[in-house]
């Protein structure tokens, strides 16, 4: 899979659990990707939400795993 195709595969996976933090008055931000590793911004509630890490890794990096299989982390850049 080329950059470009990673890339596109991991802004569709953010885009489908977007929705779920907007309606829980966050967002997230895709800083970089860097080899197997995706690097995010959690905005808004969700910088201060208490369960975020669980919803970085079982929300956020289950879903981008999904599209890009090949991605083995998803962390946040505060």
């Amino acid at each position: 899979m080329t950059a470009e195709e990673t890339l596109s595969n991991v802004e569709k996976a953010l885009d489908e659990i977007r929705p779920f933090l907007i309606s829980d008055g966050g967002n997230i931000k895709l800083l970089s990707i860097e080899d197997t590793i995706v690097k995010v911004q959690l905005e808004g509630a969700c910088t201060g939400c208490s369960v975020n890490q669980m919803t970085l890794k079982n929300g956020v990096e289950a879903t981008v795993k999904k599209y890009a299989p090949q991605i083995k982390e998803v962390i946040n850049v505060g």
